[in-house]
């Protein structure tokens, strides 16, 4: 099935007096009916609505994915709002165990306050749900790690008639728990392995793009953490490499109280790269809703500076608005040729773009379904924001379509928490263990109970 032109969605109006949980994060989709979301305060209270009902049952975590993955099928069914089975459960020197719905900022504060971290880098917003986070394959920036779920060494969950399911390292389906995309089951638990907390110096440069094929590369071999924004209409690029701190710059972070510790002096290279794009930005928005925030995104790149601090203050460090976010993982080792494609389209198109090509690369993944399963892999992230009214502009849904065909024609795999067009992609041809992973569902959820339109189109 292809849903086309729901794709990249607007958002629709509010209506009053409506339940928020209804409602995605973007506020572009509706995700079930009046009174169809179900609270469970414990564990044991979920098993028992499970194995006591019937009909279908979606996850609404924090309601950051594309609508289509948390709705409930054909609007009828039940919406689980997870949120009071949060919190730490335990924890040993090296594990933290957390209930599924314990939004990462706890985790990362948890871990920081006892000087310690994962081993996956975070991407930039916290507000997403562990549980979520590991079912979509969220990741951050750095060779030497993957996603999220790679640090899980354990989860816990819930089946469809109720009956609890552990799943470890050492079983054979771990691979297709990891990222389940809500299609297994209802995940209460997870056991976390830890590390002790790194200080990290982050240098930011700003560069030209002329040999970005080549630099992106080295940049991810020659670092231990890297994020690139790459302004192709000015022919710029911001780079972030991060490393351990040296012992001084550790002593004066440590001094200045744990606080992100800002170096001396600015540099305002780009500030002219980035009044050019929030120029597009202001024109295409039609005056910015949510506060703004969107420009707040782009004018951050101006006037930066060096820092030192944690890996969570140095990077998880993103403003959460309301935006058509496409995501695309190409194995590392074709990067620098899908780079070179971009660069010959946007100069044969000039498309108008709202924000920087946002470059993320990470190792390889055990998670079935992952898009960097087996292999490094370069995500190449697009961003488009709505206008005031809720609409996206023309000139920005043609960029998105134009710009996702191209990187799916050279086999890129889409993040499942972010927007894409499903009919441009060869799942089975995608995923070496697309099947494996399709008969693990069968057995975990026989009658397809947490299915909704888009995964039954997906899986079935």
């Amino acid at each position: 099935m292809a849903i086309t032109q729901l794709a990249y969605p607007a958002q629709e109006p509010e209506l009053a007096g409506e339940d928020i949980r209804l409602r995605n994060w973007a506020r572009n989709s509706r995700l079930g009916l009046p009174g169809s979301v179900v609270t469970p305060a414990t564990e044991a209270e979920l098993c028992d609505f499970l194995s006591t009902s019937d009909g279908p049952v979606r996850m609404i975590g924090s309601r950051m994915s594309p609508g289509r993955m948390m709705a409930v099928a054909d609007g009828a069914g039940t919406l689980l709002d997870l949120s009071r089975l949060s919190g730490l459960i335990s924890s040993t020197e090296d594990t933290v165990t957390f209930a599924g719905s314990t939004p990462l900022s706890e985790v990362y504060a948890f871990l920081t306050a006892r000087g310690q971290m994962l081993n996956a880098s975070p991407g930039v917003i916290a507000e997403q749900t562990l549980a979520g986070a590991v079912s979509t394959g969220t990741h951050g920036q750095g060779l030497q790690q993957s996603s999220i779920a790679g640090d899980a060494l354990s989860i816990r969950i819930v089946l469809a008639d109720g009956t609890i399911a552990e799943f470890d390292e050492e079983h054979p389906d771990f691979g297709a728990v990891q990222l389940g995309l809500g299609s297994l089951g209802v995940i209460t638990a997870v056991t976390l392995r830890t590390r002790e907390s790194l200080i990290y110096t982050c240098v930011k440069q700003a560069v030209d793009a002329d040999t970005l094929e080549a630099d992106l590369e080295a940049w991810n071999r020659e670092n231990l953490l890297v994020k690139a924004w790459w302004f192709p209409q000015e022919n710029q690029v911001q780079v972030w490499t991060a490393n351990e701190a040296s012992d001084d710059e550790v002593s004066r972070y440590r001094t200045g109280g744990g606080k992100l510790l800002e170096h001396a002096g600015t540099n305002a290279t780009m500030n002219t790269t980035v009044e050019s794009t929030l120029r597009l930005l202001r024109a295409d928005s039609r005056g910015v809703a949510d506060n703004g925030k969107s420009l707040r995104t782009v004018s951050r790149f101006r006037d930066f500076t060096d820092v030192t601090g944690d890996i969570y203050q140095v990077f998880c460090r993103g403003i959460a608005t309301p935006q058509i976010n496409v995501e695309i993982g190409i194995p590392l080792a074709k990067a620098g040729r899908v780079i070179r494609t971009i660069k010959d389209w946007h100069a044969e198109t000039q498309p108008r773009m709202h924000y920087p090509v946002i470059l993320r690369c990470t190792g390889p993944s055990d998670a079935w379904l992952s898009p960097s399963n087996g292999e490094d892999t370069c995500y190449f992230g697009f961003v488009v924001y709505y206008s005031a009214d809720g609409s996206l502009s023309e000139e920005g849904d043609s960029f998105l379509r134009a710009v996702e065909r191209a990187l799916a024609e050279e086999g890129g795999r889409p993040h499942w928490g972010k927007y894409f067009d499903e009919s441009l992609y060869d799942w089975p041809a995608l995923y070496p263990q697309w099947e494996a992973f399709r008969r693990v569902r069968e057995t975990l959820d026989p009658e397809h109970r947490f299915a909704n339109t888009f995964t039954a189109a997906l899986l079935d």
